[in-house]
């Protein structure tokens, strides 16, 4: 806080000096650093070809020094990572010191390509029944245990694999996964704890179509992912949860537990050494099985569509999807920038400027098989996908400002930090890269990659990706909606 007093002429001439003293020394200080930093920048005659160019102050580091650093960093970060295997079960450690909390998840290879029509969502009914009791710990001593600590164990049924997570305090772990792991290995299946599951996924799966969003999402699956795996919901549809029994549970429990469909992460301030013996005694004695994940096929859409479904709403929900790289591609980097940006740029244009829906967004997934693509709710569906539209197209010609691209890249770590706060963050960030990217090490390389995309880049793969997008629309009045305006070409 500034305060202003009345003094008198005397004390206000020295004051005046006083400050004039002050701001020459500030001048003074300010030269001298000034030429420290000059002479620091230079390069003495005749040792050009020892030293390099001179560095200017201000501009990028060498590629050699970028390089150097961008090793450490990696190296630094990998090595509180340890990998190893039992019995062919892959299990990475990462140790953060300090951490009060654990996270740990067992993984299922494989998702969707392990099931067909007739029994999609047997993983999510199986692990979401197994965490309702087990051999050692049925219902209620379950409850008790986990209450009592405040462990949370819990599932998740996803395109390309299944989850069972725990999440812990590291002075509750040892009593926590002893429950985990028996959850794991021998759940109860009780016939009761079973009905009781399925009951609530079939009314969580009958409330889709009363949720335009839900429902928008359900529909843009069947448009995006005809004859490709992914059309097999992994949480289920109403049929086959209602079709499979006990019994069925049981016999796929079974399939899985081998160390060659299973995967385990575990984050926290835990010693892995430790660990090993405790995984030895549980999941190590699984048989090891010979499983082989197939491949993949991409995703590929041909040419641009849009499908309406008429809904008495007094909105229209609109999504639009496109073929993406995976997370194995070099690709995918420049992409996640180029997805932030556009994702700006349609709540500008879209929200702020025209106030024609108040959450316009651009989005890129994280599948093995991927999509990108566009999302708005809004009455005027031609006027919004028609400036989303024209916004994508931007993208393809014109390259964004070097200093805005900066700017962005910043934005998005930042929420990239913040997201990784979690231990169970880090489980599930482990555990995407070493499933769907190429190796869990190729994480390490996420920030750098980032900081090296290029307007060029961002150019090229709006260009190469943000095409044919296939339109689902959930809406009133479909003779509204003009589809050349939906399938208008985005790209050379």
């Amino acid at each position: 806080m500034l305060i202003i007093k009345r003094v008198s002429s005397d004390k206000r001439h020295g004051f005046i000096s006083y400050c004039l003293l002050l701001i020459a020394c500030c001048l003074l200080l300010a030269s001298t650093t000034d030429a420290q930093t000059k002479d620091a920048g230079a390069v003495m005659p005749g040792t050009e070809a020892k030293h390099g160019a001179a560095v200017v102050p201000g501009t990028p580091t060498s590629p050699s020094a970028f390089d150097a650093a961008r090793a450490r960093e990696a190296a630094q970060a990998a090595a509180l990572v340890t990998e190893f295997e039992i019995n062919g079960l892959k299990v990475l450690v990462k140790r953060r010191e300090g951490s009060l909390t654990v996270a740990a998840g067992l993984f299922t290879r494989g998702g969707v390509r392990n099931v067909d029509a007739g029994n999609a969502g047997v993983e999510a009914l199986m692990w979401d029944a197994a965490t309702e009791g087990s051999v050692n710990f049925p219902r209620e001593k379950l409850r008790q245990e986990v209450a009592r600590m405040g462990t949370g164990i819990g599932s998740n049924a996803d395109y390309d694999y299944s989850e069972l997570r725990l999440s812990t305090t590291r002075a509750n772990f040892d009593r926590s996964w002893e429950i985990f792991t028996d959850v794991a290995l021998r759940p109860l299946f009780a016939p009761e704890d079973v009905e009781r599951v399925r009951g609530r996924l079939i009314i969580s799966r009958r409330d889709i179509e009363d949720s335009p969003d839900s429902y928008l999402q359900v529909l843009q699956s069947r448009a995006a992912y005809a004859g490709h795996p992914y059309l097999n919901d992994p949480e289920g549809t109403i049929e086959t949860l209602g079709r499979l029994t006990v019994e069925d549970l049981k016999r796929y429990h079974r399939q899985v537990m081998q160390t060659s469909r299973l995967m385990l992460v575990v984050v926290g301030d835990l010693d892995a050494n430790m660990l090993k013996g405790r995984i030895a005694e549980t999941f190590g004695k699984l048989p090891r099985g010979d499983y082989r994940e197939t491949s993949l096929p991409p995703l590929a859409f041909a040419t641009a569509s849009v499908d309406f479904t008429e809904r008495a709403l007094p909105t229209n929900y609109i999504q639009g999807v496109f073929a993406a790289p995976p997370l194995t591609s070099e690709d995918i980097y420049p992409m996640r920038v180029a997805s932030s940006i556009l994702n700006e740029r349609v709540l500008v244009e879209v929200r702020f400027k025209r106030n024609l829906s108040y959450a316009p967004s651009a989005f890129l997934r994280d599948q093995g098989a991927n999509i990108g693509g566009i999302y708005v709710t809004t009455t005027d569906a031609n006027q919004a996908v028609s400036v989303m539209l024209y916004e994508i197209a931007r993208l393809q010609r014109e390259l964004p400002d070097r200093r805005d691209l900066t700017s962005e890249v910043s934005g998005y770590l930042t929420k990239y930090y913040m997201a990784q706060e979690t231990n169970t963050a880090q489980v599930d960030e482990l555990a995407t890269y070493e499933l769907l990217g190429g190796g869990w090490r190729n994480s390490l390389d996420f920030i750098a990659r980032l900081r090296a995309v290029t307007p060029e880049d961002i150019r090229r793969v709006a260009q190469k990706y943000m095409r044919n997008i296939r339109f689902v629309v959930v809406g009133p009045n479909s003779s509204k909606v003009d589809k050349n305006i939906f399938t208008v070409r985005t790209s050379e």
